[in-house]
This record gives C-alpha cells, structure tokens and sequence, in this order.
C-alpha cells in the first residue's frame, strides 16, 4: 500500500465498478446541440448501442446579462425528458451528464440546472473549459489512436467555445478554450443575417486574434497531425468532399473556396452549400470563419475529421475512473508536489478520516463518492499553508476552487473547496453557497469528519490512536476515544470542548465520549 493509498479494505477504490454487459450513459449538453450516447462494456472495451442528438442551440438563447430565454430553456428541458426516459434503468454511478459553455456563462446556472436534472432524472455537472478540452481529446484518441511520442492536434469547434489540444497518447499536453463557438459567433458577427466580404475580413482579423495569444506557443511544440472534432469540422469536411475539393479532410486551398461560396449567397438563409444540412445552415458560417482563423494563426495545411468528440471522452473517462487511471487522483498528487503538502501528515489524516467514515456511511447514507472526495480533501487539506498560515483554510480553498484541476467538474471543485475552507475554525455561513441543494446533506457531514480527524492529528504525533469510534443517528455524532489516551493529551481536549459549538454551524450535534 502506498503512502497515501486509501485505508480500509472493504471499500473499492473508485465508485465505478464495472462488469461484461453493463451499460454507461454519457450525456453532453453543448451549445449548439444536446448528445447522448449509450455504450455497452464488454471485455474492457465499449461498443456503442445508441445516440440521440438533438439541436437545442443552447447559446442562441443567451442574453448579455447572462440570462437564458424562455423559448429555449423548454427546449432544452424537453430534450432532456427525452434522454431521461432512455437512461432511466442505467444505474446513476454509470451516467454523466455535462454541460458546457454557455452553462458556464449563465448568471445563476443553478436556476436552469435544477430543472434541468429534474428533466434528465440525473445530476448534471459544469466542466471548465480547459476540462472539456481533455474529454474532446481522450474522446478523439482513443477512437483514433496515434502512434508511440507521436503529437497530435485537435481542434473541437462547438456551439460556443472552440477547444484547442495538443496531445500525446491518451494525455492532453496542451489544452486552451477560446470565448468561440458556431452559434455565438455567427450572431456576433452576423446577427442580422447579412453576409459581405468586408464583414467577413473585420470578423476574421478579429477571430484570429483569439487564436494568436497560443499559436507561437502551440507551433513550437508541434503536432504530426491535426484533427478536427464535432459537428462543425465534420460539416466542413462533408462540404469540401461534395464540392469535390478533397475526400473528407480539410486543407487550406479549399477553405478560401467554401468560404467564397458562402459569401456568395450574401445572406445567411440563402446558404447553398453541397453537403450541408439544413440544420447546420444558420450556424456555419460562425463555425468556417473560426476554422480558417485557426488554419491561419496555426499554419495549418491539413486537418483530418474524427467521428468522435467529448461524449466519447466520457465514457472512456468513467472507465478510467473505474481503474486505476482516474485523472483525480494524478491532479491531487500534483497539487500535493506543487503546494509542498506534508505527504506524512496528509495520509494520516486522510486514515483518521476515513476511519470514521467507515462506521458512519450506512447511517448517513454517504456513498463511495463521498468516501473518494473526503480523502482527497483530507490529502489537500493544508495546501495553503504555503501562502500564508493565517487563515490557510481560506487560502488553500481559494485554490482548490479556481485552479484548473483536471478530471473535476466545477461542483466538485467546489465540493473539495468547501472541504478545505470548513475543516478548521468557525464554518462561514457562506461556504456552501456554490454548492447545489443535492450535495448539501453530504458536503456538511464529510466536513465535520475532516474537522475531527484534522484535530485528532493536530499534534503531527505518528503513533496510532488506540481507540476511535464513531456513530451516528440524524444528526447526532458520537466519537468515543480512549480515556487514558485523551487524558494524556490537554491541547486536543481543549479543542474538542470547542467543537460541538463549531460543528453545530454544520447541522451536526457532536458528542465527545471517553471509555
């Protein structure tokens, strides 16, 4: 076992736990279109046995006050029933459902997330976008596998962000998140539907510009292949392969020539395109200004279209979550390396705390999850003690938070942030603010076992604590220690006096016992 391997042989390692003929879901709510995709495991591997999509155009009911319209929210509500009824038997530990950029931009996202897991029957979680970026990637490698130390490039054009990676394998090296997306930039750029030349090279300048604060960066590095991801690459391709320009691929001659051909409708439901779908028509031209924009910073001469995407990335991303492989964990131990955490002390935290959650689960019904987030939170505890130690607490949950942590959700970010913000001192009224009403029960009662253990080893002693037990009825929790233990330590007697009143900030009523 390692140093910092998760104590307790009863529990898996992870939440996911697969056998031959089960099935995952994954669910991606982007901004032009809503996916789903239902694949079958089957030896270690996926063979996919369903896909729906539906175009929602997410983004084209986003207002610049963050607001969402009304038109579209139903739309989106109701193609979400329609996803629910097809996952309703597939257990919830194997579906995940996400959602994307224009999520991410919505004032109170709470407000349209609520009902929209009520829609969907499922929790749905808000990734950031250099997140998404490693799901289109995973997704496209492992459908396209590149040769040994060979680097790649993969672009994802989406309804309202475009993801940019340079990867080797499996692993994102590179990933970047640009503000554009099909939908959002054909109405900024062309909201009244006119399409000129002029128009077009103010757009392009504009857009390119996005892209060069990255490319010298990207083309010193390099890639032996480039490749496109989604709906709009795949669009484009389809187009250069009917106007008879190339079999399927992107080149950089021809896009001057779809473009050309665009333009010459002058107006956007004049489009005449070959190979373009009617669906796709009030969208591509945002999507093509973007990907010459992108052939142009990036030098590109060739771009290669892959079938698959960030839904692809999920499934294969559960699986990872499943082994040994899941990316969690790698970004805990490298904030650990980073912020210089004390790996001694964190692991013995982590075994307190796991120790209690062990004789408590079942009577508070925390789940795996639970479990795998209280030991990271235990594991990150102390991160900000390398800024300051007053007030660490503040300082490493600031971190926790706004840190790009790869394989998290932004509600799990915030989970660990609360975490670390209450494991020490009064708990804030404001510290579960972020999190949405579902998560609150557990995030309260994880909080207070992370507070006890973080006090039991306040002293940095390495020897073992004789006897520790804990029960719980409600919101009642009972630790019992070792009198003579206890008796012999006055500095941890002291701060368990203080605790109950603490802890009650959390909905807990703790009682201190000795025998």
């Amino acid at each position: 076992m390692s140093e910092l391997s998760l104590p307790g042989e009863d529990f898996p390692t992870s939440a996911l736990a697969l056998r031959d003929g089960d099935l995952l879901a994954a669910v991606d709510l982007g901004s032009n279109s809503f996916h789903m995709v239902v694949a079958q495991y089957l030896l270690g591997q996926l063979r996919v046995v369903d896909r729906l999509r539906e175009q929602v155009r997410l983004a084209e009911g986003l207002d610049g006050r963050g607001g969402l319209s009304a038109e579209v929210r139903t739309r989106a509500f109701e193609c979400l029933s329609r996803f629910g009824q097809r996952i309703r038997d597939i257990p919830p530990q194997q579906i995940r459902a996400i959602a994307t950029n224009t999520v991410r931009r919505l004032a109170s996202p709470q407000s349209f997330l609520m009902p929209a897991e009520s829609a969907l029957g499922h929790a749905i979680e808000v990734v950031s976008g250099r997140e998404e970026a490693r799901l289109i990637y995973l997704g496209v490698a492992h459908a396209q596998p590149s040769r040994p130390n060979e680097l790649r490039l993969v672009i994802d054009i989406g309804g309202g962000s475009t993801e940019c990676i340079i990867g080797s394998g499996f692993e994102a090296i590179e990933r970047e998140s640009l503000q554009l997306g099909c939908v959002a930039t054909t109405r900024r750029f062309f909201g009244d539907g006119k399409l000129t030349r002029r128009r077009w090279q103010e757009a392009l300048t504009e857009v390119t510009a996005e892209f060069q604060q990255f490319a010298a960066a990207y083309r010193a590095l390099g890639w032996d292949d480039a490749i496109g991801a989604s709906g709009t690459n795949k669009a484009i391709g389809e187009i250069c392969a009917a106007m008879k320009l190339t079999k399927g691929a992107v080149i950089a001659d021809a896009l001057p020539q779809v473009r050309d051909r665009l333009l010459g409708a002058g107006r956007i439901d004049a489009i005449d395109l070959p190979g373009l779908s009617a669906d796709r028509r009030p969208v591509i031209a945002g999507g093509l200004l973007i990907l010459e924009a992108a052939f142009d910073a990036l030098g590109l001469q060739r771009m290669m279209v892959s079938k698959a995407a960030m839904r692809e990335g999920m499934l294969h991303d559960m699986l990872g979550r499943g082994g040994a492989d899941d990316p969690r964990d790698a970004s805990v131990a490298a904030l650990m390396l980073r912020y210089g955490i004390d790996k001694p002390q964190a692991a013995r935290v982590e075994a307190t705390a796991l120790r209690l959650f062990d004789d408590v689960a079942g009577a508070w019904n925390l789940s795996i999850d639970d479990r795998l987030m209280l030991s990271r939170a235990a594991r990150l505890h102390e991160l900000g003690l390398t800024i300051a130690h007053s007030q660490y607490q503040v300082h490493g949950a600031y971190v926790v938070e706004h840190t790009d942590i790869s394989g998290f959700s932004r509600q799990q970010q915030q989970f660990l942030a609360a975490l670390v913000r209450t494991h020490r001192r009064k708990v804030p009224k404001s510290a579960f603010d972020a999190l949405p009403d579902r998560l609150l029960p557990a995030v309260r009662q994880l909080s207070a076992l992370l507070r006890l253990a973080v006090l039991m080893h306040r002293a940095h002693e390495a020897d073992p604590i004789p006897r520790l037990d804990a029960s719980a009825d409600g919101d009642r929790l009972t630790v019992t220690l070792d009198r003579r233990w206890l008796a012999a330590r006055p500095l941890l007697n002291a701060d368990l006096d203080g605790e109950p009143a603490d802890m009650a900030a959390l909905g807990v009523r703790l009682r201190i016992a000795a025998d």
